[in-house]
């Protein structure tokens, strides 16, 4: 595989992780208290919400590791592992574009 077309699946994950991330910011937003809502359903939109403040947090950590790897391509830099130095195997850069480790180093 190319640098072109590792390129272009690096602009692909990082559209569909924005993309993502602003469906979670739409569901994040303040749980007003309603009378309408009984305490139970309140409750369920409560955790319903930490659930996706979770994610959201996730898909940007992400987001920060694929332009970071984006940035780096082309680069000697590029599919080394940031803690052990050794490269990194085209397949785990496909597999998780985001990730600045190697299988190992990432346990």
């Amino acid at each position: 595989m190319d640098e072109a077309e590792i390129r272009e699946r690096f602009k692909a994950a990082i559209a569909k992780t924005q993309k993502r991330i602003g469906q979670y910011e739409a569901m994040t937003g303040p749980i007003a208290p309603d009378d309408a809502i009984g305490r139970v359903s309140r409750m369920d939109a409560i955790n319903n919400k930490s659930v996706t403040d979770a994610a959201l947090r996730k898909s940007k950590e992400q987001l920060q590791g694929l332009l970071r790897n984006l940035e780096k391509l082309g680069s000697s830099e590029f599919g080394v592992c940031v803690q052990c130095k050794k490269t990194i195997p085209i397949e785990r850069i496909l597999l998780a574009p985001e990730s600045s480790f190697c299988v190992n180093c990432a346990r």
